[in-house]
């Protein structure tokens, strides 16, 4: 069959036209200078719930705005000054873009675009789904084979009337033209990708949005073959879709591309064109951008993982913490009773050592969940880096060169210094790994003000922050590693060289600490990571008092609660050891009895968290009503969320000796 004698006249096409527009889920409507209805569609009806009879042409645009206004869309108020202010900002002819939500539940987005002859073109869209679950869902596809059926048998009736109407064809013509000219300005303004191509794979119709999307002259897309306009590589991962749309079937893929050095996601959707014995002569493509509910998918998903190790480190923690309690406590007490003992020593410092490493990995861990209790102060950035410059040095062999940027970074952030010293290190023993035959590290630091775009991509809010970056010129990360450089226990490292926690602990602690991460990375370019900090003002020093003061309550009677019967031993002999006298009880019933029976009791050491249906905060509670008197201070192997109940002194579990003796000088000082 000849293809020319296939191409779409003028009314054919305004139709076919129509009938795309009949096809999107959103909503447009066309209104002139006069405020009139000049053209709509079937979605503008649908999504607003208007009765069919409402839409025609000339329909005053005052009469949709009343009987909303009717109805109870714009809420309680005097309908005629409901009325009267809409139909006066919609005479102003201005770019608008509103938000609102239906009595019914759903949201709708209003963009609103002036044409050149005055009057205006609006797109409703439904994003209720989109503001209520962040763009996971999908859209739904529309079943469209129906409709392209049935609007085919109109176009050969509207075929019929016009031949019957020949006489009046240039009139209809010039009708058409202006009409056709109508819904390409529409069709420009609306923000979605709409183009027809023929069974050749030539665009016959393309948008303005396919001149914006892939960056080609506008005008240029009609004509051209699908991989002249949007290139080979984007063209091979839509190829089989294509040849699906070419045999019959309405088919929607999404596919990514690269602009400019950033990565974008579209989805599209083809709609065949079929003629009653089934031959298709060519596919409507509608497409639209998802770059943004991609970035939150994964936004969401990054979350999602760590909300998992976070309920099963919180849940985990309390145990580990009582067991490293008596670990430490009995490991301590021997090397206290046998100091002078090389041979026990020998044993007994790498244990310490091992189980001291245990309780900072319980902390980093906690704090790549978000619950570890961080202790945020005013740190120097570059007076950090330059402490840890040396250390850096030392842990990284002599043929990788250390060079630091310092200049600039006389500013202070809100930050976990201990925390901070902890992902820099673990950065540099990353780049170390990376460059296993030498290389350049390099650390800078410099204050930064960072735009919403800027800011977007490190998922933070806009504003001032100090931004360190730790870069190296080793190996560098493909795509797919890079990808997943955030999970926890990922490592491309040989098994026993990494736990693959470091990165996914970092960025845990950076997000709670309101900060962003962000690594770059190519095979063979090297890797840089940037961070950035809120900035804050330096901290005027303080006088503390001093920790190694002595106990002057030394000899008073303590009352020990502690389920654990492991846990209250080491504790016991802690206290004993600072010279109190200690009576136990396994719960708080077990305490008030005590407490109620012994006078002697100055002093109430007790866990948080027990059975028996009272626990530490509800014992204090009571204690504290009763006997005033009485110095409390509680003990815990959990997190945050439990010791920020708290206004007590909180000591966290485990701990040696000398933390017990700060906490008890702390309960002193709190003693009215």
């Amino acid at each position: 069959m000849n293809t020319a004698t296939n191409f779409p006249d003028a009314a054919q096409r305004h139709e076919m036209l129509q009938s795309g527009l009949d096809l999107l889920d959103q909503g447009i409507t066309v209104f002139d200078a006069n405020l009139r209805l000049v053209a709509w569609n079937a979605p503008f009806l649908r999504l607003l719930e208007f009765p069919p009879e409402m839409a025609y042409v000339g329909a005053p645009f005052e009469s949709f705005i009343r009987h909303n206004a009717l109805r109870g869309e714009y809420g309680p108020g005097d309908i005629e000054q409901q009325v009267a202010e809409r139909v006066a900002a919609a005479a102003n002819f201005a770019p608008h873009i509103t938000e609102r939500q239906r009595p019914n539940g759903s949201v709708l987005l209003l963009r609103g675009e002036p044409l050149n002859d005055k009057g205006f073109v609006t797109l409703y869209s439904d994003v209720t789904e989109q503001r209520y679950i962040e763009n996971l869902t999908e859209h739904q596809n529309i079943q469209l084979d129906e409709r392209v059926r049935r609007r085919t048998a109109q176009l050969e009736n509207a075929n019929a009337n016009l031949t019957r109407a020949n006489s009046e064809n240039g009139r209809i013509a010039a009708a058409l033209r202006r009409s056709e000219e109508r819904l390409r300005l529409i069709n420009d303004t609306i923000p979605i990708l709409i183009g027809y191509v023929d069974r050749n794979e030539i665009y016959q119709y393309a948008n303005k949005g396919y001149s914006d999307w892939f960056n080609v002259p506008e005008g240029s897309v009609t004509g051209n073959t699908i991989p002249e306009v949007i290139g080979h590589e984007v063209y091979a991962q839509i190829r089989d879709p294509i040849r699906k749309a070419l045999s019959g079937q309405q088919v929607t893929y999404e596919y990514q591309m690269v602009r400019n050095g950033q990565t974008l996601f579209a989805r599209s959707t083809l709609v065949p064109e079929t003629l009653p014995e089934g031959d298709t002569l060519g596919f409507f493509v509608f497409s639209y951008d998802i770059t943004e509910q991609k970035r939150m998918q994964a936004a969401l998903i990054q979350a999602q993982k760590m909300e998992a190790i976070g309920q099963l480190t919180g849940g985990l923690a309390h145990d580990f913490n009582n067991l490293l309690t008596v670990i430490i406590g009995n490991l301590a007490a021997l090397q206290d009773h046998r100091p002078h003992d090389a041979e026990v020593n020998e044993f007994v410092e790498p244990a310490l050592q091992s189980a001291r490493r245990g309780v900072q990995l319980i902390k980093r861990l906690l704090t790549f969940s978000r619950q570890q209790p961080l202790e945020p102060q005013a740190v120097d950035i570059g007076r950090l880096l330059a402490g840890m410059s040396k250390l850096v040095r030392r842990s990284l062999p002599e043929s990788i060169a250390v060079s630091t940027d310092l200049a600039c970074a006389s500013i202070h952030a809100l930050v976990d210094p201990g925390q901070l010293e902890s992902a820099l290190l673990n950065f540099a023993l990353n780049a170390r790994d990376a460059m296993p035959d030498g290389g350049r590290l390099h650390i800078a630091a410099r204050p930064v003000e960072l735009e919403s775009a800027e800011a977007s991509a490190f998922e933070i809010t806009p504003g001032a922050y100090a931004m360190i970056e730790v870069a190296d010129n080793g190996c560098g990360m493909d795509a797919a590693t890079l990808a997943r450089v955030y999970e926890p226990f990922f490592t491309t490292k040989r098994f026993g060289l990494g736990s693959g926690l470091g990165l996914a602990m970092a960025y845990g602690f950076v997000k709670q600490s309101a900060g962003g991460l962000s690594i770059r990375s190519e095979p063979g370019q090297g890797t840089t990571v940037l961070m950035v900090l809120p900035l804050t003002r330096p901290q005027a020093d303080t006088d503390a008092p001093p920790e190694d003061a002595p106990l002057a309550h030394s000899g008073e009677l303590v009352l020990l609660v502690e389920d654990d019967a492991a846990v209250r031993r080491v504790v016991r002999q802690q206290l004993v050891y600072l010279g109190y006298p200690v009576i136990e009880a396994e719960n708080g019933a077990q305490a008030l009895e005590m407490i109620a029976q012994i006078p002697d009791i100055a002093l109430i050491v007790s866990d948080i968290i027990m059975p028996g249906g009272l626990n530490g905060h509800q014992l204090a509670a009571r204690v504290q009503a009763e006997r005033p008197e009485i110095r409390i201070l509680l003990m815990s192997g959990y997190t945050d969320e439990v010791l920020s109940e708290s206004a007590l002194p909180v000591l966290s579990k485990p701990f040696v000796r000398q933390d017990l003796v700060r906490a008890i000088q702390q309960a002193t000082r709190r003693t009215p």
